[in-house]
């Protein structure tokens, strides 16, 4: 009798048991029983589809607004789509830092919902504020600063929604473990569809009903969405932060007191070993410039502490990451592509279906996200075996392998594009529209289909492969902020390329501004031509990337 008593407690205690640091809603250890796993993650997962959705709604259509609604030639829109989504994407970077520093990632969450929210109230109350059909200065300053109160909202929200939904398992717990990395794949899989339907909903009601209406939607979204995460605050487990002060400030005062020390003498390994004891970590004996900042200057105030090892190694860690962040870059170039020049090419060529129906431009580029939609799986349950049966990887192939397989497909998505670019303009020269931009091409816009395809195989090795690569290879404490410089890369790139564009608009348009390789009139612009360039850059970007990659040291073994 005893011995069945002991059996019946054992589930008990075993449900009741805590997460390591974490907290409940009411500061308490939080309990497995009660808090995280699945019963938090549909909740947050939830709010990231929103989040995409309301996103991607306003990006995807985003030039023809500006092109048509607002007056502006392609060249600006594009350039001013590229800004804007740049530094959309750097400010994840500034969010991680807020959550991991001051806020917290709950706390970032809610805030930045709030911003999101009212810069797409904004956003759709500007299309109001128009007088005829020319806008008026009033609904520029107006749009433009909703525009970017939407970036920064999503700045924050971006990179702490994901790591608040990692925070729901407990690494410790192998079940728990095996439930993080399916929530990955949900993660995923539901950002796939949440941006799948915004572009062919929202991208058909602001062409054909209303701007307002396609503005506000997102908005209306986003409350539910935020209304949704608030439901499940009682569930979520809200991690213990060891360390407040800001990662960025750690890892810049590693180079500032190394460069104060560059003539002392840098530690040797044994001394490192005997301020800190703690474990070897590979590549630790690379960069050894920066173990001076171990050391306190002659002269310095008793109260003033030198840098530790673990600081030391995170700025080794994020140091040893640069070159192939910097090789990444061109991926950036290359996403800008899709939402801006892919999508005006879109609008000179027959989109009829059928009879009566016609699709928008902008709805070509779910081609893209279903491609992604659907390989997942594929990848995963397919691909990875295969591979794995002759690399004997559990991942089939390493994380540079998949990214630099990325960038190789990048350039094939670009020679296909500029072929495709060429036969446009040579329809166009065939039937004589060359001076009629407004005219439909007797060109099917099933000849883009292929290369937004080939954006999302791309995608599918590049764009997971970077965030896998960076999470993995970040130091623990700064996962976050090794997510955040992955979207950085985005960003960047975006900046590049309406910089790209600009400069190039003005060499090749001339003294009077007009034609070129961006010229308003799509029948005489050279898009090829910029395509063949983006191709030839990565194809020099990727011959870099193989370089370093050849080098590089994986900071644990299990990755590789």
């Amino acid at each position: 009798m005893d011995h069945n008593s002991r059996v019946l407690e054992a589930p008990s205690l075993e449900v009741d048991s805590t997460v390591d640091g974490a907290v409940d809603h009411k500061d308490d250890p939080a309990k497995k029983s009660s808090s995280g796993s699945w019963k938090s993650s549909y909740f947050i997962i939830g709010m990231a589809v929103v989040e995409r959705f309301a996103f991607k709604g306003i990006e995807t259509n985003l030039i023809s607004y500006l092109s048509g609604r607002l007056g502006e030639s392609t060249a600006v829109a594009a350039a001013n789509v590229n800004m804007w989504a740049g530094i959309a994407t750097l400010m994840p970077l500034l969010g991680a830092s807020v959550a991991d520093s001051y806020l917290g990632e709950y706390r970032t969450i809610v805030l930045s919902s709030l911003l999101y929210i009212l810069g797409l109230g904004l956003l759709a109350f500007s299309v109001q504020l128009s007088s005829g059909s020319s806008p008026v200065q009033l609904q520029l300053v107006f749009f433009f600063f909703s525009l970017y109160l939407v970036a920064i909202g999503q700045g924050g929200l971006k990179p702490c929604l994901q790591a608040f939904g990692a925070d729901q398992f407990d690494q410790e717990d192998e079940e728990e473990r095996k439930a993080k990395s399916s929530f990955f794949n949900w993660w995923y899989f539901g950002l796939a569809g949440g941006v799948t339907i915004s572009i062919l909903v929202l991208s058909y009601i602001q062409d054909n009903v209303s701007w307002s209406l396609g503005f506000g939607i997102p908005c209306f979204l986003m409350v539910l969405g935020l209304l949704l995460f608030l439901t499940g605050a009682e569930t979520y487990r809200y991690s213990i932060k060891k360390d407040q002060r800001s990662p960025f400030v750690r890892i810049g005062r590693v180079f500032v007191a190394s460069a104060k020390n560059w003539r002392s003498i840098t530690p040797t390994s044994e001394e490192e070993v005997a301020q800190g004891d703690i474990p070897h970590q590979q590549g630790s004996y690379q960069f050894n410039f920066l173990n001076k900042a171990l050391v306190l200057p002659r002269g310095s105030e008793e109260n003033k502490k030198a840098c530790s090892i673990n600081d030391v190694e995170e700025a080794k860690a994020v140091l040893r990451l640069f070159p192939i962040w910097f090789t990444c870059l061109g991926y950036g170039i290359m996403s800008a592509q899709p939402s801006t020049l892919f999508t005006k090419q879109a609008i000179t060529l027959d989109r009829s279906i059928g009879p009566s129906f016609h699709m928008t431009a902008a709805s070509l580029q779910v081609f893209r996200s279903l491609t992604v939609f659907f390989l997942i799986p594929i990848y995963d349950r397919i691909f990875v075996p295969i591979a794995s049966s002759f690399t004997r990887k559990p991942s089939g192939i390493t994380m540079l392998q998949r990214i630099g397989t990325g960038i190789f497909l990048f350039i094939l998505t670009m020679v296909f594009a500029a072929l495709v670019e060429l036969k446009r303009l040579k329809t166009a020269e065939q039937f004589q529209l060359l001076d009629m931009p407004k005219a439909t091409l007797p060109m099917r816009a099933w000849w883009l289909v292929p290369q937004f395809i080939f954006f999302g195989i791309s995608d599918l090795f590049t764009s997971v492969g970077m965030q896998e690569f960076f999470c993995d290879q970040f130091p623990s404490e700064l996962r976050s902020v090794g997510l955040s410089l992955c979207s950085m890369i985005t960003g960047l790139g975006n900046l590049l390329s309406s910089f790209l564009i600009s400069m190039i608009g003005r060499v090749t348009s001339g003294d009077g501004g007009d034609g070129g390789w961006f010229s308003d009139n799509l029948n005489r612009a050279h898009l090829d031509y910029f395509y063949w360039l983006l191709a030839g850059l990565t194809t020099i970007e990727l011959v870099v990337f193989l370089f370093f990659a050849k080098f590089y040291i994986y900071n644990r073994s299990s990755t590789i």
